[in-house]
């Protein structure tokens, strides 16, 4: 047994996912480093590994009830742990945040500013205190009655409801309404009640119109339909029911995603017109602290708020209380997200911006003693943001934690005090540790792809600039920060936008549309989630599972069987287990805690009853196929030719060790991106393409950016346009174009710094990209990449 004073967290026989029976052993108290290619096996080892079996320790410590949970989570394949203190993880993950979270809630600042207002705010002369409920949009107490706290209202108008007033009811001028026999009921109903239907919607009088779309009333009338030679229709009790009355009903009740998707369409949103977009009731928007309402010191960027609130502090609770607001407050501008304001709905945020802000909370609750597992801190951060990122991280080590970060970024790397190197490749190619100790030591390992990047003293090799084909003038934009700016994109080239987080890029990028001259055919690769469950996946996101199931069906066992194609979807009754209903995992409700997913205790994650799983191809049957990495699935079906393309782009996009069946759950916003890129690649293409996109190299392996960058560049070659968000400096270095935003973040940003070729970018006196480029051009001073 190793002393309880043990300074190591010593892990044997580590087993999950990749790993191959892995043995390391990483000192506690210092910011230790998990790096290597994508897929290799680091995060299985922090995440999978460390934290798992940190949290299923914790699990064992509390009540009976949770215990039992334990067994249905599982515990991480490892032989041994010792020397494991209390573990905190911040993921990348996306939760699927409400439109009522915002950056107050995730911080906790919200509830510090409602306590000061209650406590420490001007009351009008004769109103009663307040309790901090009543300064929440979320609560009753607080909410505004009119709009329920949303700030905004839905409503509909004629413009909306009826976009072409040349047509005639029949000719379907009210759009809003459903179609097939619904909107044909709607019509008879209409023609039954005396209205003209044929007559084109301008030429009807208003006071119809009113009627017609916004009408309460649901009168009820006999329907004589018009007789099809083909069939009788006999007479029927038909209900009105106006456009308003059906798109309102649609939008708040119906359980279909796209039936609410396609009645949005045909709502307005307009700010609440009681609360003025505030949320809040009157009566919590008459106190005021430093001459501002609680709604208006919300809306307000952090830097600005700390601001206002220095020096207001007139009573001994009001200076308590702004003082740990300012406290609080400060490790957020630290990072970078100075900003953002309180009232910054969660899902405008990007993974890296949220991780930050979690990251600013853990700061201040004072936690030490445990270690914080995290998932690529630097992701969408700027190198200079990356400097403050190190500061935080030090900050976290000296109030006597461990800190363990999964991270591709060199900078990170060089900063840490211990490095573990996953590898060497990927999926089945990886899971051992090449490397476990100081930095510098990397280098003498030569199987070590970081090892490559991390001691790479060789300059950038010269790139000649690509001339561009034309020209896409965006612009004038005035959105969140963004003031009349006017952009232009040369076509034919790879194109990189730069500049710290918050200075606009994806604002101004997303101004790119279609509609633009030049612009052709718009291919946007963001870094939303394929799927929000476990059944959505890499194979059904790709139209690969479709061809799988198409093979498993041609079989001689199949036809025997008398199995169509159906029988091997896990998304139908019939060949799935019916206990997790072909999800493969079942949802665990934790009290107090978040849900989580258990692999299913009747098919045991095989997502199939065991009759389908009778039929096999080639030795294997169907949940054995979704279980090979894509690599090995592409020898597999080397010769079914619709199964290979689609295989041998997810290849070129570096995405060769994911799993076909691995739930979109289990995938960084990073790998969803490139299977939607691979998804593009597998197209045939006809005529100029424009391709967007957001930091593609998010959680990538300078190993993998370099695969990643020849497809791009093979793109461009083929005679299309590409656009790119990005913090990488290499790939920055790559292009034929940069247009760098600046000089800061929020309202400090929002303007083009710089705009031409890398080389005159790197020179340009005011940007704060600048001598990063230069650096990563090899023409620059000292700043590292």
């Amino acid at each position: 047994m190793h002393s309880p004073h043990d300074p190591y967290v010593r892990v044997r026989g580590a087993r999950e996912h990749n790993l191959k029976g892995v043995d390391v052993d990483v000192p506690r108290d210092v910011l230790a480093v998990f790096t290597g290619v994508s897929g290799s096996g680091k995060s299985s080892l922090a995440f999978g590994t460390i934290y798992a079996e940190a949290q299923r320790r914790y699990f064992e410590s509390v009540a009976p009830y949770a215990r039992r949970l334990i067994h249905q989570v599982g515990a991480p394949k490892v032989g041994d742990i010792s020397g494991l203190p209390p573990a905190v993880s911040l993921q990348q993950r996306r939760s699927t945040p409400t439109s009522r979270s915002s950056v107050g809630t995730v911080t906790n600042l919200s509830n510090s500013l409602r306590m000061l207002f209650s406590r420490a705010g001007d009351y009008p002369p004769g109103a009663g205190r307040l309790d901090s409920d009543a300064f929440s949009s979320n609560t009753a107490a607080g909410a505004c009655p009119e709009c329920h706290g949303l700030g905004r209202v839905h409503r509909t108008t004629e413009e909306s409801l009826v976009p072409d007033p040349s047509l005639s009811i029949r000719e379907g001028a009210i759009a809003a309404w459903p179609g097939a026999w619904q909107g044909k009921n709607l019509r008879d109903v209409l023609d039954a009640l005396g209205y003209d239907v044929d007559r084109p919607w301008r030429e009807l009088p208003a006071e119809q119109r009113e009627w017609i779309l916004f009408t309460d009333e649901q009168p009820v009338v006999t329907v004589h339909p018009v007789r099809d030679a083909e069939r009788i229709q006999r007479p029927y009790q038909g209900t009105y029911m106006s456009a308003r009355r059906y798109v309102m009903k649609t939008f708040s009740d119906s359980k279909s995603q796209t039936l609410r998707a396609k009645a949005e369409r045909f709502l307005e949103a307009a700010p609440c017109p009681v609360c003025g977009g505030s949320r809040l009731r009157p009566e919590a928007l008459a106190v005021t602290f430093a001459g501002r309402t609680i709604a208006e010191l919300a809306a307000l960027p952090l830097v600005d708020l700390a601001g206002s609130l220095t020096g207001h502090g007139d009573s001994e609770t009001a200076r308590v209380l702004t003082e740990d607001l300012l406290a609080r407050i400060s490790p957020v501008t630290e990072l970078g997200l100075g900003y953002l304001s309180l009232d910054r709905a969660t899902p405008t945020l990007s993974a890296g911006e949220l991780q930050r802000l979690r990251l600013a909370t853990q700061l201040r609750s004072g936690l030490f003693g445990v270690v914080y597992v995290l998932d690529e801190p630097s992701a969408g951060l700027h190198p200079a943001d990356t400097e403050a990122l190190l500061t935080v991280l030090d900050r976290l080590k000296a109030a006597g934690n461990s800190v363990f970060v999964v991270e591709h970024q060199l900078d990170v790397m060089r900063g840490a005090d211990w490095l573990v190197d996953v590898g060497p490749k990927a999926g089945e190619h990886g899971g051992q540790v090449l490397h476990s100790g100081p930095v510098a030591e990397l280098e003498s390992v030569t199987e070590s792809a970081t090892a490559r990047f991390l001691f790479d003293r060789s300059p950038a090799p010269v790139r000649e600039v690509r001339p561009p084909r034309g020209q896409l003038k965006v612009g004038p934009v005035t959105r969140h920060n963004l003031r009349g700016v006017t952009a232009e994109f040369p076509l034919g080239v790879l194109t990189a936008v730069t500049g710290v987080s918050g200075s606009g890029k994806s604002t101004l990028i997303g101004e790119i549309t279609e509609d633009l001259p030049g612009a052709g055919r718009l291919v946007s690769v963001d870094q939303k989630p394929i799927g929000r469950t476990p059944r959505s996946n890499l194979a059904t996101y790709t139209g690969l599972f479709d061809v799988v199931r198409k093979v498993f069906a041609a079989t001689e066992e199949a036809h025997r069987r008398g199995y169509g194609v159906g029988r091997f979807s896990f998304n139908v009754a019939g060949g799935r287990c019916e206990t997790c209903q072909g999800e493969g995992f079942v949802s665990v409700e934790l009290l107090f805690l978040p849900s989580t997913y258990a692999p299913c205790p009747d098919c045991g994650g095989a997502r199939y009853n065991p009759e389908t799983l009778e039929v096999t191809y080639r030795e294997r049957n169907i949940a054995q196929v979704l279980d090979l990495t894509v690599e090995a699935a592409a020898e597999f079906f080397a010769d079914t030719p619709a199964v290979a393309r689609s295989l041998a782009t997810l290849l070129d996009v570096g995405l060769g060790y994911l799993r076909l069946g691995q739930p979109a759950t289990e995938l960084s916003g990073g790998e969803a991106q490139r299977i939607k890129l691979a998804s593009e690649l597998q197209r045939v293409r006809r005529g100029h393409t424009l391709y967007l996109l957001d930091e593609p190299t998010t959680g990538l392996h300078p190993a993998d950016v370099e695969v990643l960058m020849r497809q791009l560049h093979g793109l461009v070659d083929g005679g299309h346009s590409v656009v790119v968000v990005e913090h990488d400096m290499a790939v920055v270095a790559g292009a034929d174009w940069v247009v760098d935003l600046g000089p800061g973040g929020g309202d400090a940003g929002g303007r083009i710094v710089a705009a031409g070729p890398p080389a005159e970018v790197a020179r340009a006196e005011s940007s704060v990209t600048a001598p990063y480029l230069a650096r990563a051009l090899g023409t620059g001073g000292s700043q590292s990449q």
